[in-house]
């Protein structure tokens, strides 16, 4: 009786799905209209951080667009899916990796713009509470793929803050370093959930590790 219960509280797996999905939606919707306003802002002002942050919002919409996929197309693409997302962080990471070398050794600097600290803002809001919501519908639905994706939220989360300190940084106190150091030190971390991601070991959160 007690399991019966515990079975009727729990949400059925096409209300999972369906908030699953839902989710990935914003996540393509979120990080598209993200990714046209940090690069034509980015563009226009000369920001190479700010750029960088748009082609990490391409991705995102990438990994969440393989989401939606994978909720339509069912368990049996699981797998697939979880190395589709863990290709998308490891070309996040090649990318940040290239954008921040590159600034360093132009010595490039990101331009003081309003534009871009108010994204990074907005995004310091809204990725941790949607990373935590993906989660929690993973672990319902035993998707590792999509706890891969939530890492990739989060990922896109501590760029926001990189991105935040690096443009503050510099219209602050002219450090002009700060932004591409930062990143470099994320580099580690992504190419670590890509090749988990890739090799199957990715977990949901009830069952790490």
């Amino acid at each position: 009786m007690k399991a019966e219960a515990e079975n009727l509280l729990q949400p059925n797996r096409a209300v999972l799905e369906r908030r699953g999905r839902l989710l990935a939606f914003f996540t393509v919707g979120w990080n598209s209209l993200e990714a046209v306003v940090a690069i034509g802002a980015g563009v226009l002002a000369g920001s190479v951080a700010l750029v960088g942050f748009g082609f990490d919002s391409v991705i995102e919409s990438l990994s969440g667009a393989i989401i939606v996929w994978r909720l339509f197309a069912g368990e049996r693409r699981e797998q697939l899916a979880l190395r589709l997302v863990g290709v998308s962080l490891l070309l996040l990471a090649a990318y940040v990796a290239f954008d921040a070398v590159k600034s360093l050794w132009f010595g490039e600097l990101p331009d003081k713009i309003s534009i871009g600290i108010a994204l990074a803002l907005a995004s310091l809001v809204v990725m941790p509470l949607l990373a935590r919501e993906k989660r929690i519908v993973a672990a319902q639905l035993g998707s590792r793929a999509m706890h891969a994706d939530s890492r990739q939220t989060d990922i896109c989360f501590y760029l926001s803050i990189i991105l935040f300190i690096g443009l503050g940084a510099n219209a602050v106190a002219g450090w002009w370093w700060a932004d591409p150091v930062a990143a470099l030190l994320m580099i580690p971390l992504i190419v670590k959930e890509g090749t988990d991601a890739l090799r199957g070991k990715t977990c949901c959160a009830n069952a790490c590790h």
